[in-house]
C-alpha cells in the first residue's frame, strides 16, 4: 500500500490534467468498453456513454446501480433456480408424481380452433410454453380500487391452509398496516403465511423498519425480492419484481395492478387512485401459485419438496367456463421479451378493434409499429392514459409518441383524474391480456410480470364495457388540436422521450 502512495505521489501529469480527470477517463473508458462488450439497443447505449462521460462519477455510479441490466448465467441464478424448480414441478427431482401438481394440468388443458383467437393462443404458447392454456376457469373483474382492497383482506381472514403474497409495494401506512394485522392474525392460528415485496418498491417501507416489526410472528415468513447485492458484486437494482399475487389455500387468487397501499383511499374531496384486479377460481389458481413458489423458492432456502405439497395444489375442480394462460416475463433469457411478444402478437393479429389501458406508455419501437400497421389497416385502435401522471417524466416521454400514432389513425384518449393505474388490452372482443405490466420498457424488458391471457368472449365484453365507461370519463387528443401545441412543450417531450430506454 505504500508503494502505490508513494507511486501516485511521484506523478507528474500537466497542469491541466489532474488525478480526478484521470481517475473519470479510466472510469468512462470502463463503461464503454462494458457496454459495447454485448448487444444493446443502440440508444441506450449512445445515451449510457454520453451521460456517463459528461457526468463524472454521478454517470458511473448510476451506470453501476442502473445501467447493469443484463442477466449473465454467472451472476443470476434466478433461470437456475426457476428450472430446477420446473423439475420439480414436473415431479423429476423428490415430488412424487401423484402430488406433482403439473400432473394436475392434463384434463384442462384446451386447444381453440383455427380462428384469430386460436392463432395467438397457439404464439403464446411459444413464448411461455410451460404455462398452457387450462380451461375451467372463472375470472371477475374488480374495477374499484378501494373495494378491492377490502374483499383481498376479508378473503385473508378466511384462509384456512396458507397465504402467498407477492407484492411490488407494501406501505406502511392504513392499508399496509391492515394487510400485516390480518397476515399476523392468520399466522398465529396457525395458517403458513409467505410475503414477498419488492425490495426497491417498498424500500421506505424497509428504511422505517416496517417489516422488521413482524420478524418474529409464528408461521409469517417475510422477504424482500432483489437481485442485489453489492458484497456479492451484483448491482441490478433495476431488476425488480413487480408482479401482484395473491393465493389463498390454492384455491382462490387475485392479480393484476393493485399495490397494498393508501393511495388508494380517498382523501378528503379527491378520489383515490384508479386500478383493475381479478379474482381468479379454477385451475389456473394452480398456475399463479406455481408462480409465486418459484420466485418464493428463488430468495429463501425451503426445498421444493416443501413448497411444491398437495396442501398448496389441491387438485382443481371446473369453476367456470373461461380458458385462459399465465403469461410470465422477466430478464432471464427463458422468458425474455414474452410480455412484449404477447403485446405484438395480439397487435397484428387484430382484426377489428384494439383496446389498451396503460398508466405508461412509452413501449418499444416494434410495438409503435405494430399499433400503426393495425391502425393503417383499419383496426380501431383506441389507447386510454391517465391526463395527470404520478411519473411527469413519463408522461412527457408518452406524448412524444403521440404525433405517430395518431398521423396513423390511432386514437388516444386522456383518462380525467383520478390517476388510472389499471393494464388491460382487448382485443377483437375475444381476448383479454391483463395482469402487472406497463407499456414501457423497464416493465417489458427489465421487471419480472405476471401476465394472465384470456380467451372468453363474454369476460373480454365485460371488460370492454369497463374500458368503455373509463373512455367516457376521458378527453380525446385530436390532432389537428394537438399540433398546434407549444415548442416548449415539443422539445419537453422529445427530450424526456430520449431516457425512456433506461427509464
Amino acid at each position: 500500500m505504500h508503494a502505490i502512495l508513494h507511486f501516485f505521489h511521484s506523478l507528474t501529469l500537466p497542469e491541466s490534467i489532474g488525478l480526478g480527470t484521470l481517475l473519470h477517463v479510466v472510469l468512462t473508458l470502463v463503461v464503454i468498453f462494458h457496454v459495447l462488450a454485448k448487444p444493446r439497443e443502440a440508444r441506450t447505449s449512445l445515451l449510457w456513454i454520453i451521460g456517463v462521460t459528461a457526468f463524472p462519477l454521478v454517470g458511473f455510479v448510476a451506470y453501476l446501480l442502473f445501467g447493469i441490466n443484463t442477466t449473465p448465467r454467472k451472476a443470476f441464478k434466478k433461470q437456475t433456480s426457476d428450472r430446477t424448480f420446473f423439475a420439480s414441478w414436473r415431479g423429476g427431482t423428490g415430488v412424487e408424481e401423484e402430488v406433482a401438481p403439473v400432473f394436475h394440468r392434463s384434463k384442462f388443458q384446451v386447444q381453440l380452433p383455427d380462428s384469430g383467437a386460436g392463432r395467438l393462443a397457439h404464439l403464446l404458447s411459444h413464448y411461455a410454453p410451460d404455462f398452457p392454456l387450462l380451461g375451467g376457469n372463472d375470472i371477475r373483474i374488480c374495477e374499484n380500487a378501494e373495494q378491492v382492497l377490502e374483499t383481498m383482506l376479508k378473503e385473508m381472514q378466511q384462509a384456512k391452509d396458507h397465504i402467498h403474497l407477492s407484492t411490488y409495494i407494501l406501505n406502511d401506512d392504513d392499508v399496509g398496516r391492515r394487510v400485516m394485522e390480518v397476515l399476523c392474525e392468520r399466522a398465529r392460528a396457525g395458517v403458513r403465511v409467505r410475503v414477498m415485496y419488492d425490495a426497491f418498491g417498498s424500500a421506505g417501507a424497509s428504511f422505517r423498519l416496517f417489516f422488521w416489526q413482524y420478524r418474529k410472528v409464528p408461521n409469517l415468513h417475510m422477504v424482500g425480492f432483489s437481485q442485489a447485492n453489492i458484497f456479492k458484486r451484483k448491482f441490478q437494482f433495476s431488476l425488480r419484481n413487480h408482479r401482484k399475487i395473491l393465493v389463498l389455500d390454492g384455491k382462490i387468487a387475485y392479480t393484476g395492478g393493485v399495490n397494498f397501499h393508501d393511495v388508494y383511499l380517498p382523501k378528503g374531496t379527491t378520489a383515490g387512485v384508479m386500478d383493475y384486479h381479478f379474482r381468479v377460481v379454477g385451475p389456473i389458481v394452480s398456475e399463479l401459485q406455481y408462480t409465486f413458489l418459484r420466485d418464493w423458492y428463488y430468495m429463501n432456502d425451503e426445498s421444493s419438496e416443501a413448497l411444491l405439497c398437495a396442501n398448496h395444489f389441491p387438485r382443481p375442480i371446473v369453476s367456470g367456463n373461461m380458458a385462459a394462460c399465465v403469461q410470465n416475463s422477466s430478464p432471464t433469457s427463458d422468458e425474455l421479451h414474452a410480455a412484449l411478444n404477447a403485446f405484438f402478437a395480439a397487435t397484428n393479429l387484430a382484426c377489428k378493434q384494439i383496446l389498451i389501458v396503460t398508466p405508461y406508455l412509452v413501449p418499444p419501437e416494434a410495438l409503435v409499429l405494430a399499433l400503426q400497421q393495425a391502425a393503417f389497416r383499419g383496426v380501431d385502435v383506441k389507447i386510454l392514459v391517465p391526463s395527470i401522471n404520478n411519473h411527469p417524466s413519463i408522461r412527457f416521454a408518452s406524448r412524444a409518441l403521440y404525433t405517430r400514432l395518431l398521423m396513423a389513425g390511432v386514437r388516444i384518449f386522456e383518462r380525467k383524474p383520478p390517476f388510472i393505474h389499471g393494464k388491460a388490452m382487448v382485443i377483437d372482443g375475444e381476448v383479454a391480456i391483463v395482469g402487472s405490466t406497463n407499456m414501457d420498457s423497464r416493465s417489458l424488458k427489465l421487471n419480472y410480470e405476471t401476465n394472465l391471457a384470456i380467451f372468453d368472449s363474454l369476460f373480454a365484453e365485460r371488460l370492454r364495457f369497463v374500458i368503455q365507461d373509463d373512455l367516457d370519463h376521458a378527453d380525446e387528443i385530436e390532432y389537428s388540436q394537438w399540433r398546434l401545441r407549444s415548442r416548449s412543450q415539443h422539445l419537453l417531450e422529445n427530450f424526456f422521450n430520449l431516457f425512456h430506454p433506461i427509464a
